[in-house]
């Protein structure tokens, strides 16, 4: 086992906010909020249904693990995203619009002597006495698709919250906000990164894919089930798309126990049109209004 070490804590980068002011009761909202940060990664409509979404199941399921990046795919991926990618979601409860999320790609920055690139997550949402300002942040070794830096500025109500984790694939192992080393996996993803990593797996309807790579290993394997293909309409247009319900062993949108679903496009770009998720207080909704591809590119409409 690696000796334990301490990493020196990096400043957070700071963000400029703009508050987004909604209506909706306290209540409601608190346990909605609470389930937001686990999005993350990931997770980000005029024509959903109000309801609880109905959720199909898929039939038997084939079993496929696969533990590591080049089981299953080339060295080099067609499905890094490309700097200046940006998705805009509008976030509801049920029908209610309670906020938006943006999906972006930054750009390259230098990680402990290492090109990774930096993607970052946002939520903001409220009411005029409950506001939510969430900020998460991944940096990404794109060589091998590793998590090396994960940050979370999570601003809820009158609660301030920052950590830092420091992924170190090497020693198998990380550290939160500069204390000491704890014992991780060797190929580690957070939440805003798995997304992504998602995008570069051979998607297959009725099969369940099963990945050790969720950075606590106490919390894996994460699965992965494809339930089907399916054409839906979203503020951003039609998309033809796969959906699949990811499954961690955490509290949040996808725990065990819960029954969330992605809509990915069934493209080369997977990227994400659509996610909802059940609750016991009605739903949890995501829904793209905007997509730019690339720095520079032009919206991108569904067709």
């Amino acid at each position: 086992m690696p000796p334990t070490m301490a990493t020196p804590h990096l400043p957070l980068p700071s963000h400029r906010r703009r508050d987004v002011t909604v209506t909706q009761p306290r209540v409601v909202l608190v346990l909605l909020l609470a389930r937001i940060a686990p999005l993350a990664a990931l997770i980000l409509g005029v024509s959903a249904s109000a309801g609880t979404p109905s959720l199909a199941e898929p039939s038997a399921p084939v079993q496929q693990n696969i533990q590591n990046i080049q089981d299953a795919l080339p060295a080099e991926s067609p499905r890094v995203p490309p700097v200046g990618e940006r998705l805009t979601y509008d976030v509801k409860f049920s029908a209610v619009r309670v906020g938006r999320g943006v999906m972006e790609v930054v750009g390259y920055e230098n990680v402990r002597g290492v090109s990774a690139l930096h993607v970052r997550f946002v939520v903001k949402g409220g009411t005029f006495f409950y506001k939510v300002n969430d900020v998460l942040e991944s940096w990404i070794d794109t060589a091998r698709f590793v998590s090396l830096r994960h940050t979370q500025e999570l601003s809820e109500g009158s609660r301030d919250r920052e950590r830092q984790f420091e992924f170190f694939p090497q020693r198998r192992t990380f550290s939160l906000n500069g204390g000491a080393e704890e014992p991780g996996v060797a190929d580690p993803l957070d939440e805003g990164s798995f997304l992504y990593f998602v995008r570069r797996v051979p998607l297959v309807v009725g099969q369940t894919y099963e990945f050790n790579r969720y950075f606590r290993p106490d919390r894996n394997p994460v699965r992965i089930i494809v339930l089907r293909k399916e054409r839906i309409k979203v503020p951003a247009g039609e998309f033809n798309t796969i959906v699949i319900q990811p499954i961690i062993k955490a509290k949040g949108l996808f725990s065990e126990g819960g029954k969330a679903q992605v809509w990915l496009t069934d493209d080369s770009t997977r990227a994400m049109v659509q996610m909802k998720s059940s609750l016991p207080i009605g739903s949890l909704n995501l829904y793209l209004r905007e997509y730019r591809p690339a720095a520079g590119a032009p919206l991108v409409r569904g067709t």
